[in-house]
């Protein structure tokens, strides 16, 4: 849980230097926690998850501006569901970064600059809570992730 005087994951912008190189040197320097239930806070931000290391996700939370008012925490929280629900991963070797934004805009551009950044592969895989073609009609459409890590039975 987030101290209410840590200020380790709290991000504002200089609007005199570049968005990318500022988010970037930010969360890099923000502690990579354990991927677990409960991690991060009740708040709109962005974060990052490693497996082994390497960074492979890059995801935002906003809960101003769904009306399932996701965050941080909830956020992470099913990707542990999801994680822990799959063969060929393990949650002990998966590691999280967050930061915390007050404008839901910056939430959107912090998320952009860092995948344009990092480019992680687990983004546009599946992963996440979007996936193009699945479950519309007519659609039998395996994810690139859920072929990497199937469900177990």
């Amino acid at each position: 849980m987030l101290d209410a005087a840590d200020n380790s994951h709290h991000f504002e912008f200089d609007l005199d230097r570049g968005i990318r190189a500022q988010v970037v040197e930010k969360l890099e320097r923000s502690p990579r926690l354990p991927l677990t239930k409960g991690t991060g806070p009740q708040a709109s931000g962005i974060y990052a998850l490693y497996l082994k290391n390497k960074l492979v996700y890059i995801g935002k939370a906003s809960k101003g501006t769904t009306k399932s008012k996701r965050t941080l925490r909830s956020r992470l929280s099913e990707h542990v569901t999801k994680i822990g629900s799959r063969r060929n991963i393990s949650l002990a070797d998966m590691r999280c970064r967050y930061l915390i934004f007050s404008s839901e805009w910056w939430v959107f551009a912090a998320e952009f600059a860092l995948m344009v950044h990092y480019q992680p592969e687990w983004n546009e895989s599946g992963f996440g809570s979007k996936v193009p073609g699945v479950g519309r009609p007519g659609t039998h459409r395996v994810s690139r992730w859920d072929a990497l890590f199937p469900k177990n039975s």
